[in-house]
């Protein structure tokens, strides 16, 4: 007798669902099996090293494509940006070179100080929350565009999760060698957002990075005032 499929109750005669392809039983997972995942998570075949590589070549029409053709080629957005900043964060507490160029420091304790070591403490949830900012300012500088916000997030997602990765391999190079490269590493993730975000909306006008330029800094400057603004708020009520 057939069976049915476990995933849209299709009845299988063969191997694998007729309707969407599930196989119909699963292999036992083992050793072979976790080494299969690991190989197509780092592959250079539709794999976070493949994203890395494309992102780094051609990042304008690579997410072009994948918001408009093929979304299967890049790793997710929001994932790839989580991975990246865990990269960071996990690079940062071996080697401590982000005090080198970002440290948070009061007097006493406050809400905003609170908040800036929460935000050092979690980059992957907080470059989600900054991308809206950024988002939002990219949205007002290329408004002839029809691109929606959320579109605007997919974008941000992939270019801020390549800076992770830049200020990571900076900074563990630093540690190495024992010279400061982060202020570099700062230079070269503006002029990568700049240059990924402006090739998104047409590389061909000069216009354009400017304007991605401005709205990644803009966009940087209001999430830190609204931090600012959220701490003393709360520093005043309590």
């Amino acid at each position: 007798m057939d069976e049915t499929c476990k995933n849209c109750s299709t009845e299988v005669a063969s191997n694998y669902c007729p309707n969407c392809g599930h196989p119909k039983a699963l292999t036992r997972i083992d050793g072979q099996y976790l080494l299969e995942e690991i190989r197509s998570v780092l592959s250079f075949e539709k794999g976070f090293l493949f994203t890395i590589r494309e992102l780094a070549t051609n990042p304008g029409k690579n997410i072009k494509d994948f918001l408009n053709e093929d979304r299967n080629r890049l790793v997710k957005p929001i994932v790839f940006l989580v991975v990246t900043s865990l990269i960071y964060s996990v690079s940062n507490s071996i080697f401590s070179f982000e005090d080198s160029y970002i440290k948070y420091t009061d007097v006493k304790e406050s809400a905003t100080l609170s908040i800036f070591q929460w935000v050092q403490g979690n980059y992957g949830y907080a470059n989600i929350i900054m991308a809206f900012f950024i988002g939002a300012w990219t949205k007002l500088f290329f408004r002839k565009h029809e691109v929606n916000i959320f579109e605007i997030l997919v974008l941000l997602c992939f270019v801020m999760g390549m800076g992770m990765l830049v200020y990571s391999v900076f900074g563990t190079v630093q540690s190495l060698i024992n010279i400061d490269l982060m202020q570099i590493a700062g230079i070269v993730g503006f002029i990568y957002s700049s240059w990924a975000i402006g090739q998104f909306y047409g590389k061909g006008k000069i216009v354009n990075y400017v304007k991605a330029f401005l709205a990644y800094i803009v966009g940087m400057i209001t999430f830190t005032l609204t931090a600012i603004l959220i701490g003393t708020i709360i520093d005043l009520l309590v």
